[in-house]
């Protein structure tokens, strides 16, 4: 099987890392600046699971896609979800007839572009759980030993082209999973997603550092359940070990899990505001719980502000030039 990864970041970068470490055709469809780096430095991973460094990966620029050329068997779309438009005019001389498209954004509004881009009959749906990040040389850091990969049929796909795609999946250095309801498995991830994501943004903190805050263990119980309430709403309620593993990983003491997301804004990076909170707050309110949610407003409010800052777009009242300065926290693990 001939795989496809569009993005070399902290993600992918990581799960085609240890694909192509497990002895697959992998190659990584990048940006110029990207493609350069790999070939002076080769793509490096460091982990706890075990370093592996490949010197020369195969890697193709978007300009150099060209249709029935070479043609892949998976495209796993790695990008973040604010560049999915560009990232799927870079991939689409790359999928044909036969090509499986595997998406690992975050949210859910990706598969119906991916649908009326590609065919609801190519497009799996699909999640991950990894804390990783890209170090300062370019090298992907895996901050932990968690780390799996999540996909299955959403209706019209083949069952033994996914039976393939499984097993291409088996034997890398993470867990990968075929799910018998992923479109389930990934409401499960983007409530947990933004249920982290929305305290650790908001309150510029670690999670143990919200839970021994006053108030802060409430705060961050109360945004759960308010992103439970959309999950719920739209009927695709967490199962109940999850939620609650969620809520002892949101509510653990001491604990230095942040998110990416976090990282980000303290970097003066971009961030999936409307992809994770915006379209969460939607589906509540297409559902009727929207009146529900007033920690949910606050987070994507201040993600909006923090964006409309980073564009250069100044609100009445605000002191041009002077943003807010988040406090400095140790460097946490993340997911």
């Amino acid at each position: 099987m001939r795989i496809l990864v569009v993005g070399a970041g902290a993600t992918g970068g990581y799960y085609g890392g240890r694909l192509a470490e497990a002895g697959r055709d992998v190659t990584f469809l990048v940006r110029r600046t990207r493609s350069r780096t790999l070939a002076d430095r080769g793509l490096s991973i460091r982990s706890p699971l075990g370093d592996f460094v490949i010197g020369s990966p195969k890697t193709v620029t978007a300009d150099l896609l060209k249709p029935g050329e070479a043609p892949f068997d998976l495209v796993i779309m790695s990008c973040k979800a604010y560049d999915l438009g560009q990232a799927l005019a870079d991939v689409a001389p790359a999928v044909t007839e036969r090509t499986l498209v595997l998406p690992i954004l975050n949210g859910l509004s990706h598969l119906e572009a991916l649908d009326r881009a590609f065919g609801a009959g190519r497009v799996l749906g699909g999640c991950c759980h990894i804390a990783s990040m890209v170090g300062e040389a370019g090298e992907i850091l895996h901050l932990g030993e968690h780390c799996t990969l999540t996909y299955g049929q959403r209706g019209g796909i083949r069952q033994d082209r996914v039976s393939e795609l499984d097993a291409a999946m088996q034997g890398g250095k993470f867990r990968a999973r075929l799910s018998d309801d992923i479109v389930l498995e990934m409401w499960e991830k983007w409530v947990f997603l933004a249920s982290i994501a929305g305290a650790t943004t908001i309150m510029r903190s670690t999670v143990g550092g919200i839970v021994a805050a006053p108030g802060g263990r409430a705060f961050i119980v109360a945004l759960h359940e308010e992103c439970l309430a959309v999950a719920e709403a739209n009927a695709r309620a967490p199962r109940a070990e999850v939620s609650a593993q969620a809520r002892a990983t949101l509510t653990a003491a001491a604990s230095p899990l942040t998110t990416s997301m976090l990282r980000d804004m303290l970097a003066d990076r971009g961030v999936e505001a409307d992809h994770v909170f915006g379209e969460l707050i939607e589906r509540g309110r297409t559902a009727g719980v929207r009146a529900r949610l007033p920690l949910l407003n606050a987070v994507y409010s201040q993600l909006k502000i923090y964006e409309r800052r980073r564009a250069g777009i100044q609100a009445d009242g605000e002191v041009p030039g002077v943003p807010p300065q988040p406090a400095t926290i140790a460097r946490p693990t993340s997911t």
